[in-house]
């Protein structure tokens, strides 16, 4: 009987390993995105690596300099530096890049410039001024922090966070110099109120006080008195702390703004960067999740990370440009400007001297093209045609169709993850598309033998977001389409887009580079 019973048991088991191989079969093999996977993996590490505007444009740069550009120094005439076939960048504020390659056969008036333009920067939490911000009822050592842009705040509660920005040093000469910072380890944290001490109405809907219920730990007071004695095993760190905050209430350290700073993160800056905390004179601080990106779904088909909304443009958009001008035909032959502009401040409305609204890419058209003229000067005439024969495909993230929340949107125009690029139209000029700037794009893609675009518009009971090529369209005359890569969970702290939508898009933005001319000119206008 007790053998009887094994050899069913077996059996069993036999039957379920073999209804297990056949299930493994009989999914759906890892190669239908395995193509696009190399990609993803380059994207994540841009994206792991911009966690603020900052190394956003250093990022880049650090891309640019591996494929030969030259930097320009802005505050010097281009003239004499810039020649055709020539590639080159600059930065303004150290958060808006400018990268550009010259064709060969570019004149002046009888050439355009084709751009590619996204944002920098995302919502995020930003050290205030004054960092200093303790609850003393708590013993808490808190850091003062404000809202940037329109951020799902509530997905920034219990995340593990790091902070990153960029630190102003006196050198032992007197010279202010600015050194980036990125401290990637879990040092802030923004709790939850526990379930038990919430009332009834505090549970029906989750809304924080911005003000009083954003601001992130970053120690206890109770650390103090857990540590030895002077002399004993206190890091560097703690001790230049404890002397700090000795002096911010002895008033020894007062400079108007020293003494308004939280003592352990000026130590643990100086500690980060090798120097003395007195030589730190002020910041630029951003908080980031300090979770990595991933890739998601079955097939690995999802790309999870924070900063999609817009890194995932500006890494095509670089990419795009690199691989471009390693494209030795494109340029011999090229009569145009290939150019890539990452815009600051776009999440706050964009009016700023590095920000869409800004008169960044007008004097870009400019210098450049002065810089290229026979004698250094460009007519009004030949400006104006300059201006006319260009072209801004202005990408910045788009909706995705969200399976749980159907309804919000509109039933005839649903982008897809993975179904590849989106064009954005709004009839009330939110999006700086037209029905001559989409046909440019869509007939780009046809020549280059890519999928139809995905199209987007808002349901007429909904707001509509809006981006930059509006700002930048006003700002210049230059036409513009707004387009960008489906994704879900925009403005939360970790976002979801589709991995082979990067392929769609890089492939787009390179035919953008190569095609546009010929089609532009095949368009009656």
């Amino acid at each position: 009987v007790h053998q009887k019973t094994r050899k069913m048991r077996f059996a069993l088991l036999g039957s379920l390993l073999l209804g297990l191989g056949q299930a493994l079969t009989v999914m759906p093999p890892l190669s239908k995105t395995a193509e696009h996977l190399p990609l993803a993996h380059k994207a994540m590490a841009f994206f792991d690596s911009s966690s603020d505007p900052f190394f956003a444009v250093q990022t880049s740069i650090d891309m640019l300099l591996e494929a030969g550009f030259e930097e320009l120094d802005d505050m010097q005439p281009y003239s004499g530096k810039v020649v055709p076939g020539g590639r080159y960048f600059y930065t303004r504020n150290k958060s808006t890049l400018v990268a550009f390659a010259v064709g060969e056969d570019y004149k002046p008036g009888q050439g355009g410039f084709k751009v590619i333009g996204g944002h920098t920067d995302s919502p995020n939490l930003r050290v205030k001024p004054r960092s200093k911000r303790s609850a003393k009822a708590a013993q808490a050592i808190q850091i003062g922090v404000e809202c940037y842009g329109g951020g799902l705040w509530h997905t920034w509660f219990d995340r593990d966070l790091g902070v990153c920005g960029r630190v102003f040093v006196r050198s032992k000469s007197g010279a202010i110099q600015q050194k980036l910072v990125k401290i990637d380890r879990a040092i802030l944290r923004v709790s939850n109120l526990a379930i038990h001490l919430q009332s009834a109405e505090e549970r029906k809907g989750f809304s924080p006080n911005k003000e009083d219920h954003l601001s992130p730990i970053l120690a206890t007071a109770a650390t103090r008195s857990l540590s030895q004695t002077e002399g004993s095993n206190d890091s560097a760190e703690e001790k230049e702390g404890k002397k700090n905050d000795e002096e911010g209430k002895e008033g020894t350290t007062k400079d108007g703004w020293t003494e308004y700073q939280e003592p352990l993160l000026i130590s643990l800056l100086a500690s980060e960067l090798q120097l003395n905390i007195t030589d730190i004179v002020d910041f630029e601080l951003s908080l980031f999740d300090i979770q990595k990106a991933a890739l998601g779904g079955v097939h690995s088909e999802f790309v999870h990370s924070g900063r999609l909304d817009n890194l995932a443009s500006c890494f095509l958009a670089v990419q795009a440009l690199v691989e471009c001008v390693d494209n030795v035909e494109l340029l011999a032959g090229d009569e145009d400007i290939n150019m890539v502009v990452l815009y600051d401040h776009e999440e706050v409305g964009s009016s700023s001297a590095v920000g869409a609204a800004g008169p960044i890419l007008g004097e870009a058209v400019d210098r450049i093209s002065a810089a290229l003229s026979k004698d250094g000067n460009v007519s009004a005439d030949e400006r104006d045609a300059t201006i006319h024969r260009s072209f801004v495909l202005s990408s910045d993230q788009a909706h995705a169709l969200h399976p749980n929340y159907a309804s919000k949107h509109e039933k005839s125009h649903q982008p897809q993850m993975n179904g590849g690029m989106v064009i954005k139209r709004n009839a009330n000029q939110r999006y700086a598309t037209n029905g001559v700037t989409a046909l440019i794009m869509r007939e780009i893609a046809r020549r280059a033998s890519l999928p139809p675009v995905q199209e987007f518009i808002v349901r007429q009971d909904c707001g509509c977001g809006s981006t930059i090529g509006p700002l930048i369209s006003t700002a210049t005359g230059i036409r513009a389409i707004d387009m960008g890569c489906p994704q879900l969970s925009m403005h939360s702290i970790r976002e979801t887009m589709g991995t082979c939508d990067l392929t769609s898009g890089l492939k787009l933005f390179k035919s953008f580079f190569q095609y546009f001319r010929e089609v532009d000119e095949s368009i009656d206008q």
